[in-house]
Formats: structure tokens, C-alpha cells, sequence
């Protein structure tokens, strides 16, 4: 099976007034369909630089990227938006919601996007199958400020999901949420990646990361560690100890 992420000795190198900035050097990466990987590394590591590669957000200043069998290290930035609305669903920190138009209509807007231009009615049905699947279909009539955080992130995922993507990307998807609702969050991505979906998640945090099976660890642009994660945490099961913390701190004198 070919991988669905295919890096080949990458290298990205900006220029800054008469200085050459490598961000990314050399960094070869295989990720396989169905995986769940954390790219990790300090600020400045170049693990960011290395998902707007990943994303379509940017080319490689040398060597191939191979995206769902398909190179894109050398498209045009039309040719890059259609694939990455194609083929990757993003969710980001922040959430990135339009605050004036309700859950279903967020997670409808990246099928406007697309060239299938499915009826409305199959875009309104196909957005609620979504929200269904993070636990929102209850919600979809409520607007951004009418939930919480953790809320308005799983619209943020089901939006992301809602054109079949190859690959989901996160990039510090829970670096805006407090403890509990980031361990809820990781609790999606592990019942969305059991479904087979595969998830690629920038993180700085190694609790969050702790979630995912796999970690490649960046720094000075390359890759110092690349293996699998070994006491993997279950988020339902750290939801419950969480819990039962919660309820001793209540009941102690």
C-alpha cells in the first residue's frame, strides 16, 4: 500500500533581507493511511513550516511530496487549493468559525468550495452526518457564541471532515481549551482515527501528544525521532480519572 503522505528529502529555504533561513532540511517522512501522528519540536524547530508543506499551504524549496499518490511539490497555488479541498481537512487552534452563521452552515461552507457542487439538500445532509459524527447534531442550529470552546471545536473537526478528506490535519488543536474539554477533543480524534481516518497533529505539548501513536520530533529543520508511542493514553479512560478527581475534591472537608 502506497503511503498516503510521502515526503523525499524536502528542504524549504526563505529569505530574510540577505540572510538564507532553512527552515526545513532534508527531512524524508512516510505516513500510512489510518495512522495518527504527532509532529513535535521547540518554536523554531521547523515543524510548522514542515505541515504548511503537508497542508498545500506551501512548496518545498527542493525534493518531492507525494499527497495521496498524487506530486504536488510543483503546482501552481490554484492547483494546490483544489487538491487541499480535495484531500486534507484542517482544524486549527482558534477554531476559525464565521460567528454570524450556525454550526451546520460552518461545516456546510468547504462544500462550496468543491467542484461537485452537491444540492443544497445533500450539503445539509452530508454537514449533519458530521456533526453527528463529534456529537453535535443537537447543535447545529446554535451559532459559535452560543457554545463553549470544546463545542465550537468539534464543529471546527466536523468541518474539517465534512468533504471525506485523505488526511485531517490539526495544528495545536487544543491549545486553546483547559484540561478536561482538550482531553474530550483528543477523545474525537481517537474514536474519528479508529474509524480509519488519518489525523497528523502539530503539538508542543507532550501530554496531548501522548494520545497519538505515533511521534516525529523536529529540530533545526529535521527529524531527530521518529517512533511509536509507548503507553499510549485512552482518552475515555483519562476522562474518567479526571472525573473522579473532580468528585474527591468536591467531597473532601
Amino acid at each position: 500500500m502506497n503511503p498516503v503522505i510521502q515526503l523525499a528529502d524536502v528542504s524549504k529555504t526563505y529569505q530574510a533581507g540577505e540572510v538564507e533561513v532553512r527552515a526545513v532540511r532534508g527531512v524524508s517522512l512516510e505516513i500510512q493511511a489510518g495512522e495518527f501522528v504527532a509532529i513535535m519540536g521547540s518554536s523554531g524547530s521547523g515543524k510548522s513550516t514542515l505541515m504548511n508543506i503537508i497542508g498545500c499551504l506551501d512548496r518545498p524549496t527542493n525534493g518531492h511530496y507525494r499527497l495521496d499518490g498524487v506530486d504536488v511539490s510543483g503546482l501552481d497555488r490554484d492547483a494546490r487549493a483544489d487538491i487541499r479541498n480535495r484531500k486534507l481537512g484542517f482544524v486549527f487552534q482558534g477554531f476559525n468559525l464565521l460567528s454570524r452563521t450556525s454550526a451546520l452552515e460552518n461545516v456546510e461552507l468547504p462544500m462550496l468550495y468543491t467542484h461537485d457542487h452537491l444540492p443544497a439538500a445533500a450539503q445539509r445532509d452530508r454537514a449533519l452526518r458530521a456533526l453527528e459524527t463529534v456529537g453535535l447534531a443537537d447543535r447545529a442550529g446554535h451559532h459559535p457564541n452560543q457554545l463553549s470552546g470544546g463545542q465550537q471545536q468539534r464543529v471546527a473537526i466536523a468541518r474539517a471532515l465534512v468533504n471525506e478528506p485523505a488526511v485531517l490535519l490539526a495544528d495545536e488543536p487544543t491549545g486553546n481549551l483547559d484540561t478536561h474539554t482538550s482531553v474530550e477533543i483528543m477523545g474525537v480524534f481517537q474514536q474519528l482515527n479508529d474509524r480509519g481516518i488519518t489525523i497528523v497533529m502539530v503539538t508542543h505539548e507532550l501530554d496531548i501528544a501522548a494520545y497519538t501513536k505515533r511521534h516525529v520530533v523536529m529540530r533545526d529543520g529535521q527529524i531527530v525521532r521518529d517512533e511509536p508511542v509507548r503507553n499510549r493514553l485512552v482518552a475515555q479512560a483519562e476522562l474518567q480519572r479526571l472525573n473522579q478527581e473532580h468528585k474527591a475534591v468536591q467531597l473532601a472537608p
